[in-house]
């Protein structure tokens, strides 16, 4: 028989080399710790690479040729708008305006489309749903650059090239596929129960959508409608191609991504980089204003799937 001798003050945890519970729990806590200070080190450092250039263009709108050139991140001498509006007379407000009617259209034409047939698709089992399902997703895994010659025709053969309603029928049609994907999922989600209960209360299947699933789908829909409004905001290569003049006659109705570059190549005969840095600050506002007012909702949108 052995006998340990046990010293004064000595624990079993201590006799054992620090292991037990008490050890693991610090074990675990430390790493834990370890993987917060990396990962939100990571998030600063992104934070800082995103906001840095951001506050670089907005500086350097009230700014002079020379202060550009002298010092990347000094403060403006005299803090006024004049850059502002020499932009605006440019074109930027003609480009900004073509750039809101194309939009006030095509997103919502996108979003109701894409949300019916995603509603359909998972809702409703028929012949083929599988196969249109892929289809719709198929979209999204070719660039865009893959169509463009065959699109190009395609609208020119219906007499479209350089008007706004071609414009907004290939935006709805570039956008269907993530719209279709992403809300599929979502609707595949919402409670079975609710779907049976308006059909067994007589609704028609064009009710049930309208007022029953479309308000239970809503974070997806904002968290959707947003990628879309960003995605179509910053689109350049469809309307470089689709929106030139055909014609002498044929009026400009560049959008402001083309716009940006039709002012970046007047600076290279003009002296005035603050026009071109204050069209950018004006072409970037309205998509940060959007992003940070629905920042929630987007989350709470891709979130839902995960919680529900």
């Amino acid at each position: 028989m052995t006998t340990v001798i046990k010293a004064p003050g000595e624990s079993a945890a201590e006799r054992s080399g620090g292991a037990g519970p008490g050890g693991e729990r610090s074990g675990g806590r430390s790493e834990g710790m370890v993987l917060n200070v990396f990962s939100h080190g990571f998030l600063v450092l992104w934070a800082v690479l995103i906001v840095l250039p951001l506050i670089w263009l907005a500086l350097g709108s009230f700014k002079t040729d020379a202060q550009i050139g002298g010092s990347a991140l000094s403060w403006p001498a005299n803090w006024n708008f004049d850059a502002f509006g020499r932009a605006w007379d440019k074109g930027i407000g003609a480009y900004f305006a073509n750039t809101l009617i194309v939009m006030v259209f095509s997103v919502p034409l996108t979003m109701l489309l894409g949300s019916m047939a995603a509603y359909v698709l998972a809702r409703y089992p028929f012949p083929g749903n599988r196969f249109l399902y892929f289809f719709f997703v198929s979209g999204a895994m070719f660039p865009v650059f893959l169509a463009l010659v065959p699109l190009f025709f395609m609208v020119k053969r219906f007499d479209m090239l350089n008007t706004y309603q071609g414009l907004i029928l290939v935006y709805v049609a570039y956008s269907m596929p993530f719209t279709v994907f992403f809300m599929h999922s979502f609707f595949r989600t919402l409670p079975t129960a609710v779907h049976e209960a308006a059909v067994i209360d007589g609704a028609s299947d064009t009710r049930i959508f309208f007022q029953v699933m479309v308000p239970m789908a809503k974070p997806g829909l904002i968290s959707v409608g947003i990628f879309n409004v960003l995605g179509q905001w910053n689109q350049y290569i469809l309307p470089s191609v689709l929106m030139q003049p055909q014609t002498g006659s044929d009026p400009e109705r560049y959008l402001l991504t083309q716009g940006l570059i039709q002012l970046q190549q007047q600076q290279g005969y003009e002296t005035d980089l603050p026009v071109l840095f204050a069209g950018v600050t004006i072409a970037m506002i309205p998509m940060l204003v959007v992003y940070l007012s629905f920042q929630r909702q987007i989350q709470a949108g891709l979130t839902s799937t995960t919680l529900k």
